[in-house]
């Protein structure tokens, strides 16, 4: 689909944040070599990535006004973010998105324009509405500038020469081109060039960058995100645009910088976590967070939060949340352990795959596929020649069924005759798989790793929605051929007439022991219309619950659901 063009559109969304996905995937390793400030622990690209992967995941199919579109692709931001330099990313898409909402046209999102249209005069009302609202390229250079200031608010102790300072300086190019009368493609491009001369430039104004001789790893990926959009709008490849600044030449030898967070004298601790508190808090909390640490970040609104700190007391940092509202998802990194990492043997994962998307999501986390499911489940013979082919020295089994679980037993007894090293994690349901793999880190030790998965697997409660065959006597009463039925933990519990009923009956189950992520799995010829009523059910009754929908392509089920 050409989206070129001068009007911001769900489908221009759509199409950078896919060019965006993609630039940053092949500038990933780039930007990670560029990080040294404020952690020289090599992830800034990683987490740039992360977090806009959660954002695109986020973005529903279906037809949605450019309000709901924003509104979505921001709030998987915010719930996605990863390290400082993804939570900042986080708060300029959400800042962005919000500010484009209220100065385009409210018809241009999906909006009646006022009760008034109804009436009279519709169309000279709808036209001094228009008025009032700014020009598409106007929009989006005054809502550059609203993001790069809530970004700068959102820091407790802004720092020049940051991904901060690349924002600003792109924000302010657009308002000078838009103000000129510049086209929106235009307007995207000035602020690209300037983002551009601003990250060269943030060389001098770190010192911790001078010494490694490198621009700002933050930095560097706005300028890749900016310049996905420029390429969208333009119609231009990406290749132009979106690359990383070449390495500045290096002024001196690289040297650990004094006062870098991996120094003794810096904070020990990488504290992140979702906190749901009064938005009127937020202030006293970051700078209450700000005594505790530094490098601390709070971002987000509506009483939903993404929190970020480095610091050495991570249960004080905690209790603050608590003292203010509730914190969950709560992610801590030891720095030493990034500064000490060391090689581990290799490693393979075999995952039993019940359909081709889900054989395509295993295989794209990384592991070998061995395909089974309902009516054709894996031999021993297949696992073991998965396990050969694989020539890995250590080996994780998913078996991803409950009748797989005693194969994949069998299969690692022969294995280990040869001296392989190989673990089953008794993983019931694909969506268990799908959870334990994606924990998977291959520089963690084994018996971690083994720990890791299994816990992961562990937690992930799990259901399905299915149609009768035949006449027969379940847990929850006899079913009728046609009648649809709702299985939770592998048991059915559930007889109704349709389809959407028995999936949200299976949701209120899941999600009645709690949980903040839904992994939502579609057979193969699923009525997308059930797909978009569950999700609109779990936004419904559960507003922080995450939702992720994956064509799984599995038979007989048209819905496998999983709640972590």
């Amino acid at each position: 689909m050409d989206v070129r063009g001068e009007v911001l559109t769900t489908a221009v969304l759509r199409a950078w944040a896919r060019t965006a996905l993609s630039e940053l995937g092949r500038a990933r390793a780039e930007i990670d070599e560029l990080n040294v400030y404020p952690v020289p622990d090599g992830d800034t690209g990683t987490n740039l990535y992360l977090t806009w992967e959660a954002a695109c995941d986020a973005l529903p199919e279906g037809e949605l006004t450019f309000a709901e579109a924003v509104q979505a692709f921001g709030r998987g931001a915010l719930l996605g973010a990863r390290g400082n330099s993804g939570v900042i990313t986080s708060q300029l898409v959400r800042a962005c998105g919000l500010r484009l909402a209220e100065n385009l046209p409210a018809e241009r999102l999906g909006r009646p324009a006022s009760p008034e249209g109804e009436a009279a005069g519709a169309s000279e009302t709808r036209a001094v509405l228009a008025d009032a609202r700014m020009s598409e390229a106007a929009a989006f250079a005054d809502a550059l500038a609203f993001a790069a200031d809530a970004a700068y608010s959102a820091v407790a102790q802004p720092v020049e020469g940051t991904m901060l300072t690349v924002a600003r300086q792109a924000a302010n190019a657009a308002l000078e081109a838009a103000n000129a009368g510049k086209s929106l493609a235009e307007v995207c491009l000035a602020a690209v060039a300037a983002a551009r001369v601003a990250l060269t430039k943030t060389t001098e104004q770190l010192e911790v960058l001078r010494r490694a001789g490198v621009v700002d790893a933050g930095g560097a990926g706005l300028v890749v995100i900016l310049g996905a959009m420029e390429s969208v709008l333009s119609g231009r490849g990406p290749a132009a645009t979106t690359g990383v600044p070449a390495r500045v030449p290096p002024l001196e030898a690289l040297v650990p910088a004094q006062g870098t967070d991996l120094d003794p004298d810096g904070p020990a601790y990488e504290v992140m976590y979702l906190l749901e508190a009064p938005d009127e808090q937020i202030g006293d909390f970051r700078r209450q967070l700000a005594e505790l640490g530094d490098s601390v970040v709070v971002v987000g609104g509506d009483e939903l939060w993404n929190v970020h700190v480095h610091t050495d007391d991570v249960g004080a940092t905690i209790e603050l949340g608590i003292g203010i509202g509730k914190p969950y998802r709560i992610r801590v990194t030891h720095f030493a352990d990034l500064a000490h990492r060391v090689p581990v043997p290799n490693r393979a994962v075999i995952a039993v795959a019940a359909g081709d998307g889900l054989a395509n999501l295993f295989a794209e986390a990384g592991a070998v596929v061995v395909q089974g499911g309902p009516g054709r489940r894996c031999s021993t013979g297949e696992l073991l020649k998965a396990i050969e082919r694989s020539g890995a020295p250590e080996i994780v089994l998913l078996p991803n069924d409950s009748d797989s679980i005693a194969v994949a037993e069998a299969a690692a007894a022969a294995a280990r005759q040869d001296g392989v090293r190989v673990a089953v994690i008794p993983t019931r349901a694909q969506v268990q798989g799908l959870a334990a793999i994606a924990v998977h880190d291959p520089e963690r030790s084994f018996d971690d790793a083994v720990v890791q998965l299994s816990a992961a697997a562990g937690q992930t409660r799990h259901g399905a929605v299915t149609i009768a065959v035949k006449d027969a006597w379940t847990m929850a009463g006899t079913c009728r051929i046609g009648d649809a039925l709702g299985v939770v933990d592998g048991d059915f519990t559930l007889i109704t007439d349709d389809l959407v009923t028995a999936a949200t009956g299976v949701v209120d189950r899941l999600l009645g022991g709690g949980g903040e992520l839904m992994t939502v799995v579609t057979g193969r010829e699923v009525d997308q219309a059930l797909v978009d009523a569950v999700v609109r059910y779990v936004r419904r009754i559960r507003r922080d619950v995450d939702v992720v929908v994956y064509d799984g392509g599995q038979e007989r089920y048209p819905l496998l659901i999983g709640v972590e």
